[in-house]
């Protein structure tokens, strides 16, 4: 099976600091890979680089389009991009305001990316719709209420079906629950995790939640200082441990 995104030699800085220091990665279709590391250690510029919203001072990242082509993604134009993350990909922003619009109803929001991509019959996405508002556990007839009257638990979804209607094949997560309540957390961490196995996504995640990574991920990354310190796969890395930091961020889980 070939890799559906492939990252080598990342790097880039920050004035003096390094936030991605000769990183590389691979994403296989159908795979949850979670990057963890505390605040700083370059996780979160490491996912804006993949996606393509930030453009490292070296290296490339490569996307395999359906047909099999190779794409150098910070190579695309704007338009092509733009293309790209309303199709094949996704993107769940950390802060569900920054992925939804505000001022556009629950349905209008989904229906949105659905006439992204061509949709045009009212009557069929209004029921797409009502289907994700289902899927992601909120209230159909609140298919009309405005997304500043939904907590931040059911915008979070929200902005998670609007993402997800159109079923793109890879997807990018920047900490989905962070700011969350915990019992919010780990219903939505159920709900994302049956959704990505209900549509064979790929998935890069950044978490600083561990237990959040051992729930949704294959495959774990942990980042230090603009590094990839220890990967491999989930149950391995946090089991056994290698590297002393990992060992650090472990350790400091088991005793919270």
């Amino acid at each position: 099976m070939s890799a559906l995104l492939e990252a080598s030699g990342l790097a880039l800085r920050f004035g003096a600091v390094p936030a991605l220091d000769d990183v590389s990665l691979e994403v296989f279709p159908g795979e949850v890979v979670a990057i963890v590391g505390e605040s700083g250690s370059g996780k979160t510029t490491l996912l804006r680089v993949l996606s393509g919203m930030m453009r490292p001072e070296a290296g490339e990242v490569r996307y395999r389009d359906p047909e099999g082509g190779l794409h150098l993604v910070h190579d695309m134009g704007e338009a092509a991009q733009r293309r790209l993350h309303r199709t094949d990909w996704g993107f769940v922003h950390q802060n569900p305001r920054d992925g939804l619009r505000m001022r556009v109803s629950a349905g209008g929001n989904i229906g949105e990316r659905l006439m992204a991509v061509g949709a045009r019959h009212y009557g069929q996405i209004r029921a797409e719709a009502d289907e994700w508002l289902r899927r992601v556990e909120i209230d159909p007839a609140r298919i009309d209420g405005m997304p500043a009257l939904f907590s931040g638990g059911m915008q979070q979804r929200l902005q998670i079906a609007r993402t997800l209607v159109t079923r793109p094949r890879l997807v990018f997560m920047d900490e989905p629950t962070g700011g969350l309540d915990v019992s919010v957390q780990a219903r939505l961490l159920d709900m994302i995790r049956a959704l990505v196995a209900d549509l064979g996504l790929a998935v890069v995640i950044v978490t600083h939640d561990i237990a959040a990574a051992r729930l949704l991920a294959h495959r774990l990354l942990v980042m230090r200082r603009g590094q990839v310190v220890e990967h491999g796969l989930t149950d391995r890395v946090l089991d056994d441990p290698q590297h002393e930091y990992t060992q650090l961020l472990v350790a400091s889980v088991l005793a919270a």
